[in-house]
């Protein structure tokens, strides 16, 4: 039974705008902390990009070598994510692969990030590698396990929305937020659409936005410009699992290097692109054939299995970016905007960040809410197991 206890009550009302991962967390944990809250999402909930990633549960290891907190902070998510939800976790590990021979020269630096960060990767015989993943390119020169994971993004977020129902949040999709008020530079509340089509004013004390891509949209409406770039990717699924460890090239983080098993699919991503908005982003021809040729480097045959499907989504990129070169630069780090400096006091807004992480930009964003409130309430999201996804 899914009961914790709530340390107190406080009379205040906070609206949380996106229902994908990292809303729903932050519904769950603000409403552990003892507050009203309302969520809105405009559509189905992790009907945006949650609802299209390819659902890796990152154990951080693909960003060790470049960011050594990114990293750590994977990790320690992974580990809580496996004991709070462990439904919608399969904790599969992972094997890095060099095909090519700069890949190769590329494994003691990335074991040796690994380990700085404390993710327990260690360099298997090739033999070895291809006896656990026979799918492996017979060219491969070396391998490195990590304990890399998959994860379920609906069944994931459902949990959280479902521990925070029932502390009583208001979850109400197919609701946008249409308009928002403010008075004497303070958040007062704000106009929201119905799936009716009815609009109807809402009162609230606090505003934030974790609606990842969508942020430029929801901040304009209060007169902010947010920076944020919607960096869309490519996956392509394949029907059979060619796999049970997630596949990834033993490189830099680069386009079409990440291969997840996810139930009976095999899913290769992404590409990584720049657009000026994340609503209509539809594959091209070009990126899935790069996709398949990509995935048969790392397994041939992938391309010959059936065709399942092909979509995109929509990263939301913490800061700006006028290529997709200087897209794929960003760092994949979270942040969180006060927006009071702006004349809009008592808005927040949630970018960046990745599935595996979302307990913690939930953890975060609460953080800036208490401070801002002057309420000392610490974060205990990590202290119980969520309820089954199936109770949403």
């Amino acid at each position: 039974m899914f009961d914790p206890p709530i340390p107190g009550r406080h009379d205040v009302r906070i609206c949380v705008v996106g229902g994908g991962g990292s809303g729903a967390a932050l519904a769950y944990d603000l409403a552990l902390r003892g507050f009203s809250v309302l969520l809105l999402e405009k559509g189905e909930f992790t009907s945006g990009t949650t609802g299209r990633h390819h659902g890796q549960l990152h154990s951080g290891a693909r960003y060790a070598v470049g960011d050594r907190a990114i990293a750590r902070e994977c990790m320690e998510e992974t580990l809580v994510l496996r004991r709070i939800v462990p439904e919608a976790i399969e904790y599969n590990g992972g094997i890095f692969a060099a095909i090519r021979d700069d890949e190769a020269d590329y494994a003691p630096a990335f074991v040796s990030a690994c380990l700085e960060s404390g993710i327990p990767a260690r360099e298997i015989p090739v033999t070895e590698a291809r006896a656990l993943e026979p799918v492996l390119n017979p060219a491969l020169k070396r391998a490195v396990w990590v304990p890399d994971g998959t994860l379920d993004a609906y069944r994931l977020a459902a949990s959280f929305l479902a521990a925070a129902a029932a502390l009583g949040a208001d979850l109400r999709a197919f609701t946008e937020l249409v308009g928002i008020e403010v008075s004497d530079g303070r958040i007062r509340g704000g106009t929201v659409r119905g799936p009716d089509a009815r609009e109807e004013r809402v009162s609230f004390d606090v505003l934030v936005s974790a609606t990842g891509a969508w942020a430029g949209r929801v901040g304009s409406l209060a007169g902010l410009d947010i920076p944020v770039t919607p960096a869309p990717g490519t996956m392509v699924a394949v029907r059979g699992r060619l796999s049970d460890l997630v596949l990834s090239r033993l490189a830099p983080p680069g386009d079409g290097d990440i291969l997840v098993p996810q139930r009976g699919l095999s899913i290769i991503g992404s590409t990584q692109s720049r657009a000026d908005s994340p609503e209509g982003i539809l594959p091209t021809r070009a990126e899935i054939e790069f996709l398949r040729v990509r995935a048969d480097e790392l397994a041939p045959g992938f391309s010959r299995a059936p065709f399942h499907a092909a979509w995109a989504a929509a990263r939301p990129l913490a800061g700006r970016a006028a290529s997709d070169a200087e897209g794929r630069g960003i760092s994949r780090d979270f942040a969180v905007l006060d927006h009071g400096a702006e004349g809009v006091s008592g808005m927040f807004t949630l970018i960046g960040g990745k599935a595996t992480v979302l307990r913690a930009m939930a953890r975060k964003a609460a953080d800036a809410v208490c401070g801002f409130l002057d309420v000392e309430e610490p974060c205990r999201t990590a202290d119980y197991p969520l309820p089954s996804w199936r109770a949403l």
